[in-house]
């Protein structure tokens, strides 16, 4: 059995660069940005009204002028437009390119408009209410570093450059397999000494959030049947990851199947509650990583958020959302044993303070819809005291 520490960096070790594809714009959303998005001419491209009114040559004020004789009206859309006389002005609308020979836009409601003759009512300021070409950033400009998490703002940018097809970061296949006989289907009703699958179906959801479409599948507790569905999956994902079969019980054959398999174990069991029979390892031929987590939901659950997602992370060249928050009472762990205990957060003045939720043991599945994550408390002899900072591993982001 290893420590927390060693655990977590040798899982750590073995990320993988999985490359790139290119993708159509919609279908990018959530995914991670594989190059650098440059701005492909000026923004604004042109000088644009911001408001509704007239556009006028200021120098026109200058020579004394404040009522203007409309010359014409000009829309968004239109080409440029010229301004013949510089004694007069046209109407223009916001998002309209401002017309040669205008340097200023006035709106509407600092204007008196009457028979084809708009005259000032406010004072005016050269250059007022335009957008000037080139103001947000020049052709050249980078607007998207790469690694970056695409959302709905970047979609935007992405369109505005004409990015109708995006490269992104591959994501990894992904196959989630829970085992036991004493699984049944969601819609079953079970017997006394049955259990609906919940482990992968979280998993599975939980993935769902990182933009990759899993596999689902369901092995009996028997070493041949699991040798024989495990064999095609380690040699078509990129990652495996079970629940159940890893700990000491007689029936628990993942380990022995995995050596049989030629699957190098990395490590086997990790000084932590919950999630302590952790089980991971690599098939180097095929470079497919394997991550065993036990059955009891909250092991399950824990050990995703704490190696997967960081794992996943690393390998996409993300950044690790590293955070800590204040205990609201003291915690007594006792050593040899990292522990991560779930919490709900409260925001008291912008820290984040964090209380336990009571929960019994790590087979109470109904407490992780009432948590926001868990801290992480490794083993010292004296107690984290109130109010101490402490790692926090969220659950709902």
């Amino acid at each position: 059995m290893i420590n927390f520490d060693e655990a977590y960096n040798k899982v750590m070790q073995y990320t993988l660069d999985l490359g790139m594809e290119s993708v159509e714009l919609l279908s990018c959303n959530g995914r991670i940005l594989a190059e650098h998005i440059l701005a492909d001419r000026d923004f604004p491209p042109f000088n644009r009204a911001t408001k509704d009114g007239i556009a006028i040559a200021n120098a026109a004020i200058k020579r004394g002028f404040t009522s203007f004789k409309i010359e014409a009206v000009i829309s968004a859309g239109m080409p440029q437009q010229k301004l013949s006389d510089t004694n007069n002005c046209v109407e223009i609308m916001t998002g309209a390119v401002v017309p040669e020979n205008a340097d200023t836009v006035i709106m509407y409601e600092h204007l008196e408009i009457k028979d084809g003759i708009a005259t000032l009512r406010n004072q005016v300021t050269k250059g007022q209410d335009i957008h000037r070409k080139g103001s947000d950033v020049s052709s050249g400009t980078v607007l998207l570093d790469k690694n970056l998490r695409i959302g709905a703002a970047e979609i935007g940018v992405l369109a505005s450059v004409g990015k109708s097809e995006v490269m992104v970061k591959k994501s990894p296949k992904v196959c989630v397999i829970s085992t036991g006989n004493e699984l049944v289907e969601v819609a079953a009703n079970p017997l006394p000494h049955q259990i609906r699958k919940s482990n992968t179906l979280s998993l599975v959801a939980a993935l769902q959030k990182q933009q990759i479409a899993a596999e689902r599948i369901h092995l009996k507790d028997d070493k041949a049947s699991i040798k024989k569905e495990l064999t095609p999956i380690l040699k078509t994902y990129d990652v495996v990851i079970l629940s159940g079969g890893v700990s000491k019980g007689k029936f628990d054959f993942i380990p022995e199947v995995m050596e049989s398999l030629d699957v190098k174990k990395v490590f086997h069991s990790v000084a932590q509650r919950p999630g302590k029979p952790f089980w991971f390892g690599i098939q180097e031929a095929q470079k497919t990583v394997v991550f065993s987590f036990p059955g009891n939901p909250v092991s399950t659950f824990a050990n995703y958020h704490i190696y997967f997602l960081p794992w996943l992370s690393k390998s996409l060249a993300l950044a690790l959302n590293e955070r800590q928050v204040l205990l609201s009472e003291s915690i007594e762990v006792k050593p040899s044993l990292t522990r991560f205990i779930q919490v709900k957060l409260e925001n008291k003045k912008g820290v984040l303070w964090a209380t336990l939720v009571r929960e019994n043991g790590s087979g109470d599945l109904t407490s992780l819809a009432h948590s926001d994550g868990f801290i992480c408390l490794r083993p010292r002899e004296l107690a984290y005291e109130k109010s101490e900072p402490v790692a926090f591993i969220s659950t709902k982001s």
